[in-house]
């Protein structure tokens, strides 16, 4: 896992540079007063310029890597984060669900796939993950991206499925 910094308050840093500037007088020369870990997995450093004398903040995320998806047809697409959000919401549009709710479940369906740590997996996880984090979320949600992940194709089936969730929610 390598960390980068990715943004001061005031400037955005140069990922290919190897130097962080003060945003105030451009000196590269800094040091870290105060550091803390954020909601997100990153550290947040206070620092103080070596030229000027001003204070600011940067924060530092890692860069994890996820896997390629491995399409029914056999080809291969990088992970799109943003992709599988459009598809959450279009399942839970006009549903009581936040929308932080939605970012929660695709960041948590992210950080499955990282863990796996291998190069390629199946789409088939994605969507598997994805229908079970909805099957908690929303029932609603759940049955329309079902039908179209699980290529409901005929009433009788959306019936059967709707009657198996009825069922484990009765329990």
């Amino acid at each position: 896992m390598r960390w980068i910094c990715l943004y001061t308050p005031t400037h955005r840093y140069d990922y290919w540079s190897s130097k962080l500037n003060c945003p105030y007088c451009q000196h590269s020369e800094s040091r870290v007063i105060d550091t803390t870990k954020d909601a997100q997995r990153g550290i947040r450093r206070r620092r103080q310029c070596d030229s000027c004398g001003q204070r600011f903040s940067t924060i530092e995320r890692p860069i994890l890597t996820t896997p390629l998806l491995v399409k029914r047809d056999g080809t291969r697409e990088e992970f799109n984060r943003d992709k599988l959000v459009a598809g959450l919401r279009i399942a839970c549009a006009k549903r009581p669900v936040p929308a932080a709710a939605i970012e929660r479940l695709a960041g948590n369906i992210e950080a499955e796939l990282q863990k796996k740590g291998r190069s390629e997996v199946n789409s088939r996880v994605v969507g598997d993950l994805a229908v079970k984090g909805l099957k908690e979320l929303d029932h609603i949600a759940y049955i329309r991206y079902a039908i179209v992940y699980l290529r409901m194709d005929d009433l009788h089936t959306i019936r059967n499925e709707i009657d198996h969730l009825l069922s484990e929610v009765e329990k």
